[in-house]
């Protein structure tokens, strides 16, 4: 019967997300406050209060147990690629994603110190001290037997189907455009037996277009963009809900036979009739399922298999 439901639920979502083309990435705010904020929602799950000099001093006692010399702007870009670059070596959140899913096969979307406080309860018993720094260290020793985390760089080919679910739940009389949707990745995702995508990373889609259900029997529409899609190295893949993604939808419903739940799946590319012929709205909800695929060619870290 879950099976079922889930088969339905895929179908659903289906019907409803059509994705648009993105014009551009969601932009960066590359201003001191900017990174500052990312860094601290990156380490605790908020922003501080205070002044900039005081904030970054207490990022740099928790992480780095020091003060480095130079500008106050030099110190919070190397904070900020400390925790988010990848240029020339997995950043602290791409570490961190690695032993979380190398313990317990899934990512989840809280800061660094509350997931390295989870971890060591995990595997130790209880929270540690220390930096952050030293404890994500000595936590990548415990989860792979060694100092290295096995990671490598992959590319992701362009078309590669990830399976989301919606954190987010779809109801049409609520959203307006610009909004958020919020998703998970459902599975992993490898590459020649490299993981690229884990469970739980976290995604972002925008509202599109809204039309609202109508007199005539003229259901609701929603378009959402499934733009932005956390790779395990922390870093934002570009995706969206392709034709590809729309065959693989059709093909878990066919499997369950052509009628799911009363409704006839006809079209190429999943179009569902038989179903809300009163101009009903859409209320789909979180947990639903479905299938979006990566826009273009993407280099990211990943976790050797082997190391699993």
């Amino acid at each position: 019967m879950m099976k079922f439901r889930k088969i339905t639920s895929l179908l659903l979502a289906g019907m409803f997300f059509f994705s648009t083309v993105m014009v551009s990435a969601q932009e960066i705010d590359n201003t001191v406050q900017g990174k500052l904020v990312a860094i601290e929602n990156g380490m605790y799950g908020h922003t501080q209060t205070g002044a900039l000099l005081e904030r970054t001093n207490k990022l740099e006692k928790d992480y780095l147990g020091m003060h480095p010399t130079g500008t106050m702007i030099s110190r919070i870009d190397n904070l900020y690629n400390i925790l988010y670059d990848n240029t020339s070596a997995p950043s602290a959140i791409t570490q961190l994603n690695a032993i979380e899913w190398a313990v317990t096969h899934e990512v989840t979307m809280n800061s660094i110190q509350a997931r390295s406080e989870q971890l060591e309860t995990v595997i130790e018993g209880g929270p540690k001290e220390g930096t952050l720094k030293k404890r994500i260290a000595k936590l990548g020793e415990l989860a792979f037997g060694g100092v290295k985390i096995p990671l490598v760089q992959t590319s992701i080919p362009t078309d590669t189907l990830v399976k989301i679910a919606l954190v987010t739940p779809i109801k049409s009389q609520e959203l307006k455009v610009g909004d958020t949707i919020k998703y998970q990745v459902a599975e992993d995702v490898m590459i020649n037996g490299t993981l690229v995508f884990a469970k739980g990373a976290p995604g972002i889609g925008t509202v599109n277009k809204v039309t609202q259900a109508r007199n005539f029997g003229r259901d609701a529409k929603v378009e959402i963009g499934f733009d932005q899609t956390t790779a395990i190295d922390g870093s934002t893949v570009t995706t969206f809900l392709g034709e590809k993604a729309k065959q693989e939808m059709k093909s878990v419903a066919m499997a369950a036979g052509a009628t799911v739940a009363g409704m006839v799946l006809l079209g190429p590319i999943g179009v569902v009739t038989g179903a809300f012929i009163n101009g009903k709205n859409i209320n789909i909800e979180a947990g639903t399922e479905l299938y979006i695929q990566t826009k273009e060619d993407t280099t990211v870290f990943g976790i050797q298999a082997a190391a699993k």
